[in-house]
C-alpha cells in the first residue's frame, strides 16, 4: 500500500511541472491570436449595420402614417435606422409589441373549453365575458370530437374566437374596444339534384357502388322498398334501379348526399316507383305516383336475417317431436342476439314462456291483426304486457329457447285468429292522400317522376342501336333544370 502512494506521488509532481513550463506558451500563442483578428476585422460603418428590427404587425400598424412620420423624425435627427425602430417601440402599448398567434384546435374526446383555454394557457376571463354574451352559450360549450375552433391572441389574450356551428353557419367572437361582439356568419350551400341508375348483377351495395351511389343512398332505397320487396330473398339479377337525390355542396366542394327524392325498382320483371312528400305538418313519407302510401301497416319480416330456415307449411314433419305438426309461421334464421322488431303499431297482449314457442310475445293490432314472435332470447327492457309499441320499435332479441334446433325468430301472422302466410299475405297500407294534399304531392311529383325516365336516344343513334333498341347508360341528371323538392 505505501509503494502505490509513492507512485502516485510521484506522476501527480510530474504533470504540475509540465504545466508550469507550457503556461507561458500557451498565453503568448492567445496574444497572437488577437493581434491577427485585430489586424483582420473592420470597423463598422452605416452600410455594415445590421437590419432595423421589425415587430410584427398587429391591427393598424407599423404601415400607417404614424410609423411614417416616426420613422423619418428619427432620419432627421441623424438617429440610425435601429433607433428609429425603437422609439416606434416606445409608443407602442405592451400588448401590440406582441405577435398575435392564430391556432386551431381540433377538439378530441372529453375536451371542454376550458380545457382547451389551459392546454393554450389562453386568458379564462375572457373566456367568461364571451360566455356572458347573450344567446351564444350554447353554441360556444356545445363541442364534438372532430370540432375545429379557431383562435387568434396576443399573448393569451383573445383577439377573435371562430367556430362552425352547423354546415350552414359559423361562430365568429371579435375584441371590440368596449369589450367583446358576436355573430352568426351564413354559409350557403348549393343542392344539386343527381339522377343515377345502375344494374344488380350481384348484390343491391355492389351494384350502387359501381353507380357511383353512396350506401347511404342505397340504404334508403332498400328502406323506402322494403314493404314490397325483400331484399334478401327477392333480388334477381339484371333487376335495376334509378335513384333521384339531393347531393349537397358548399363553395363548390361536394360535402354529402342529402334526402332521396324518388326512386324506381325494377324486380323480376314488376316495376315500383316511389316519390318523397313532406306534408303541412312536417312529416315526410313516400307514396307512389297515384298518392299511395309506400308504407305499410306492417313490416314483411320484422328481423334482419340471414336465410329463411323454414317456410309457412301446414303439413310440415317437424323436426324434433318427429310427427306431422303444422308450421304456421316462417322461420328466420339470425344470430343470437339480433333485434326484433315489432312489424306494426300496436299492444303487447303476452308476455313470457309459451310452450315449444319458448320465450315469446304477441302482439295485438287493429282489424283483427295478431302477430306472435318466439323462441327469443330474452325480451327488451320495459316491456310489459298492455304496454304499446310502433312499427319498428324492439321488443326482443333472437335466440333459441323452446323447442328449436339453432337461434331463429318464428315468426306468425294472424287474421280473426287464422293463421297467414307472413310472406305472402297482403299487407294492408297507410293512410293515402286526399283532397289538397294529394293535389300538393301530384304537383311537386311530376318533375321527379320525369327524372325516372330514361333519357330518350336521338334518332340516328337509336338506328345503330342492335336490333333497333338503343343502350341507355347511366344519366346523371346535373345537366337538367334544379327541381324544388319537398
Amino acid at each position: 500500500m505505501p509503494r502505490e502512494n509513492s507512485t502516485a506521488r510521484r506522476l501527480t509532481d510530474r504533470a504540475k511541472q509540465l504545466m508550469r513550463r507550457l503556461a507561458p506558451i500557451a498565453a503568448a500563442a492567445s496574444a497572437a491570436l488577437l493581434v491577427w483578428h485585430a489586424a483582420r476585422d473592420k470597423p463598422t460603418t452605416a452600410d455594415d449595420a445590421p437590419a432595423p428590427l421589425i415587430y410584427p404587425q398587429t391591427d393598424a400598424q407599423a404601415s400607417g402614417p404614424a410609423f411614417s412620420a416616426l420613422t423619418a423624425a428619427g432620419r432627421d435627427q441623424g438617429a440610425a435606422p435601429n433607433e428609429a425602430s425603437a422609439a416606434l417601440a416606445a409608443q407602442r402599448p405592451a400588448a401590440a409589441q406582441q405577435a398575435s398567434v392564430v391556432a386551431t384546435i381540433v377538439v378530441g374526446r372529453n375536451d371542454t373549453l376550458d380545457s382547451i383555454f389551459s392546454r393554450l394557457a389562453l386568458d379564462k376571463a375572457d373566456l367568461a365575458a364571451i360566455r356572458n354574451l347573450p344567446g351564444i352559450r350554447q353554441s360556444i360549450d356545445f363541442l364534438k370530437p372532430g370540432d375545429a375552433i379557431k383562435v387568434t391572441h396576443t399573448a393569451g389574450e383573445i383577439q377573435e374566437l371562430s367556430r362552425k356551428v352547423s354546415e350552414t353557419q359559423t361562430l365568429k367572437v371579435v375584441r371590440q374596444d368596449e369589450g367583446f361582439a358576436a355573430q352568426m356568419i351564413d354559409n350557403p350551400v348549393e343542392v344539386r339534384v343527381r339522377t343515377a341508375s345502375a344494374v344488380i348483377d350481384s348484390s343491391l351495395f355492389q351494384a350502387a357502388e359501381s353507380a357511383d351511389i353512396s350506401d347511404l343512398i342505397a340504404v334508403k332505397l332498400a328502406d323506402v322498398f322494403a314493404w314490397d320487396i325483400d331484399f334478401v330473398l327477392d333480388i334477381r339479377e339484371g333487376d335495376r334501379f334509378t335513384a333521384v337525390y339531393e347531393q349537397i355542396y358548399q363553395n363548390g366542394v361536394y360535402l354529402h348526399d342529402g334526402a332521396l327524392l324518388a326512386a324506381e325498382f325494377v324486380n323480376n320483371g314488376k316495376v315500383y316507383r316511389a316519390v318523397r312528400f313532406k306534408s303541412d305538418s312536417g312529416q315526410v313519407s313516400y307514396y307512389t305516383p297515384n298518392g299511395l302510401p309506400m308504407r305499410k301497416a306492417f313490416l314483411r319480416a320484422p328481423v334482419a336475417f340471414t336465410r329463411v330456415s323454414s317456410v309457412f307449411n301446414p303439413h310440415r314433419f317437424h323436426p324434433i317431436l318427429q310427427r306431422i305438426r303444422g308450421h304456421m309461421g316462417t322461420d328466420y334464421a339470425a344470430p343470437t342476439g339480433t333485434p326484433v322488431h315489432a312489424s306494426g303499431d300496436g299492444r303487447v297482449s303476452f308476455e313470457g314462456r309459451r310452450g315449444g314457442y319458448g320465450n315469446a310475445i304477441v302482439l295485438a293490432h287493429s282489424n283483427s291483426v295478431s302477430t306472435l314472435y318466439g323462441h327469443m332470447s330474452r325480451f327488451a327492457s320495459r316491456l310489459r304486457v298492455g304496454a304499446h309499441v310502433q312499427q319498428g320499435e324492439v321488443i326482443g332479441y333472437v335466440g333459441m329457447t323452446g323447442l328449436a334446433t339453432g337461434p331463429h325468430l318464428h315468426y306468425e301472422y294472424l287474421v280473426n285468429g287464422v293463421h297467414q302466410n307472413p310472406q305472402t299475405v297482403h299487407l294492408p297500407g297507410a293512410e293515402p292522400l286526399r283532397a289538397e294534399s294529394l293535389r300538393k304531392f301530384l304537383a311537386s311529383a311530376a318533375p321527379l317522376l320525369a327524372r325516372l325516365e330514361p333519357p330518350k336516344a336521338p334518332a340516328a343513334a337509336a338506328n345503330l342501336a342492335v336490333g333497333g333498341n338503343p343502350t341507355v347508360a347511366p344519366n346523371d341528371g346535373d345537366s337538367r333544370a334544379p327541381i324544388a323538392a319537398n
